[in-house]
């Protein structure tokens, strides 16, 4: 019978022992958190980055460059197909089953061609601009990384619902590029 007690008072006392445990790890690290001194905290709008800085503004003007006689030829190809489709549009009427057969062709063929040149531009022009940011990033994380040590923060956020301007350095790793 004493053995039965003895085991029913461990039983009992094993999830109080397992509640005060708790409760001194609780306090304990609390403890720590209040002797330890607060988080920094950093955080830095990436599209501010890549689009107010010098770096990001030169990118811009070089992609434009280097796209702007692609796009011309675009739409003179663009114009080209809106005259012959207008020109088949007011001759239909007057022409041989044939020649319309072919001018119809002719259309359909310059409107493919359209179409794929636009849609390579497009791909072309989406992939240089991702290049240029991702150069843009590559030196804007290493400013970060310099900026953080300077001012001794533990963390440096890139997104957010809403920051503090306070913590806000941006305009710093913007300097910091335009240099």
């Amino acid at each position: 019978m004493k053995n039965r007690t003895l085991k029913h008072r461990l039983t009992i006392s094993l999830p109080r022992l397992l509640a005060v445990a708790a409760l001194c790890a609780g306090a304990l690290g609390q403890a720590q958190a209040q002797s330890a001194p607060p988080s920094r905290i950093g955080f830095v709008f990436t599209e501010r980055l890549m689009t107010d800085s010098k770096l990001a503004k030169a990118a811009d003007v070089k992609i434009e460059a280097e796209f702007s006689r692609r796009q011309k030829t675009n739409k003179d190809l663009l114009a080209r197909l809106k005259t012959l489709s207008e020109k088949l549009d007011a001759d239909a009427p007057a022409l041989v089953e044939p020649e319309r057969t072919r001018r119809y062709r002719e259309v359909a063929d310059l409107e493919k061609d359209v179409q794929r040149t636009q849609r390579e531009f497009n791909e072309d022009l989406l992939q240089r601009k991702s290049e240029e940011r991702a150069n843009i990033a590559q030196k804007a994380y290493k400013l970060i990384e310099q900026i953080a040590e300077q001012e001794q923060l533990d963390i440096v956020l890139q997104e957010s619902a809403w920051s503090s301007p306070r913590i806000d350095i941006t305009d710093k790793v913007i300097k910091l590029l335009d240099k």
